[in-house]
C-alpha cells in the first residue's frame, strides 16, 4: 500500500469518526493530521449547530415523525405558517452510506431559507446506515419515507402531487435509485434533484479504483451491484431527474452524470446535467443561496411542478 493511499485511508477514518463527509475529507488530501483533525472537528461542530427556525421564518414549526419501526427511520418536517396545498421538498442527507443526520446544517439550513420561506414544506430524512443496512436497503428506507410523506402531506397542508425528492452524495445515489425504480414507492412524484453522486452505475464504480466504504455499501456480488445501480435500473418510466455534479472532484462525477444523461436521451427522455465549480460539500451547502446555481435548480423544479 502506498504512503499516499495509507494517508488517504487515515483521512477517511478520521472523517467517519468525526461525522464529516468522507468524500469531502478525501478531497482535503493527505496533509498534516493535526490541522486536518482540527478542521474536521470544526466541521462537525458546524454541522451539529442547532438551526434557529424562527430566525429563518417566524411561525414555522418542526415536527419529528417515525415512518417505520426501526430507530433511524425518522424524519423532520418543517412546515411554514398557513400551509395549504404547499409543494414539498424531501431531502436525503449523505455521508458515505455510514454517517450523517437529517438535522445537519449543510443539508437543510440554506434549503430552509430558500424553500421554506417561499411556502414549501421541507422534509429531511434519516435512514438505516452501515453496518446495519447496505445501500439497496437504505434506498428501500428512502422509498418508504417518500411514500409515508405523500400519505401525510395533506395533514401538513401539503400537496402530495407536488413532491420534489433531493439527495446529496450517498443520499443522491439513494434518491436516484428510487427515482429510477419508482415502483419502490408506488406513487408518482414530480421530480428529483441528484446532488453530486459518483455511483450512478455501480458496476463501473466497483470495477475501477474506489474507496473502501464502497465495498461496505455494495458488497462483492455483481447481482447486488446491478440491483443497487440507478443507471442499470433506469427505464423510461423513471421519475425525471436533474443531475448536479462537482467539477472539483478527482473522481469526476460529471462523467457518470453525462453517461446517465446519454442513456436517457437514447430512450427519448431528458435528464439535465448541471456541472458546478464547487466542492462536493458546497454542492450541498450552497444550494438555496442566491445565484445562478439555485436559479437553475429552481427552473428545473418549476418545470416539474407546472400544471400539477
Amino acid at each position: 500500500m502506498t504512503s499516499r493511499r495509507s494517508a488517504l485511508l487515515i483521512v477517511l477514518a478520521v472523517a467517519a469518526l468525526s461525522g464529516a463527509s468522507a468524500v469531502e475529507a478525501a478531497q482535503l488530501g493527505p496533509g498534516a493530521r493535526g490541522p486536518l483533525r482540527q478542521r474536521l472537528r470544526e466541521k462537525k461542530a458546524e454541522e451539529e449547530r442547532p438551526i434557529d427556525l424562527q430566525a429563518v421564518l417566524p411561525g414555522a414549526r418542526r415536527q419529528t415523525e417515525a415512518y417505520g419501526t426501526d430507530g433511524p427511520q425518522r424524519l423532520d418536517v418543517y412546515i411554514p405558517p398557513g400551509a395549504r396545498d404547499a409543494p414539498i421538498l424531501i431531502m436525503v442527507h449523505g455521508g458515505a452510506w455510514m454517517i450523517g443526520d437529517k438535522a445537519n446544517t449543510g443539508s437543510v439550513e440554506n434549503k430552509l431559507k430558500h424553500w421554506l420561506t417561499q411556502g414549501w414544506i421541507v422534509v429531511s430524512v434519516n435512514y438505516r446506515m452501515l453496518p446495519d443496512a447496505m445501500a439497496y436497503e437504505q434506498a428501500e428506507d428512502v422509498a418508504k419515507a417518500v411514500r409515508w410523506a405523500q400519505g401525510q402531506a395533506e395533514n401538513w397542508g401539503g400537496d402530495p402531487r407536488k413532491v420534489i425528492l433531493m439527495g446529496h452524495s450517498a443520499g443522491a445515489h439513494l434518491a436516484a435509485l428510487v427515482s429510477s425504480r419508482p415502483d419502490m414507492v408506488g406513487r408518482p412524484w414530480a421530480g428529483t434533484v441528484v446532488l453530486d453522486s459518483a455511483a450512478m452505475q455501480v458496476s463501473s464504480t466497483m470495477a475501477g479504483r474506489h474507496l473502501g466504504f464502497y465495498d461496505r455499501a455494495f458488497g462483492a456480488d455483481p447481482g447486488y451491484w446491478a440491483k443497487a445501480s440507478p443507471m442499470d435500473q433506469w427505464t423510461p418510466r423513471a421519475v425525471p431527474m436533474m443531475l448536479v455534479c462537482s467539477t472539483e472532484r478527482p473522481d469526476d462525477p460529471c462523467d457518470d452524470a453525462r453517461r446517465f444523461q446519454a442513456k436517457a436521451r437514447a430512450a427519448g427522455r431528458d435528464m439535465p446535467v448541471l456541472p458546478q465549480a464547487l466542492t462536493h460539500a458546497d454542492i450541498n451547502r450552497a444550494l438555496g443561496l442566491p445565484g445562478a446555481y439555485t436559479d437553475a435548480v429552481d427552473a428545473f423544479v418549476a418545470g416539474r411542478l407546472k400544471g400539477r
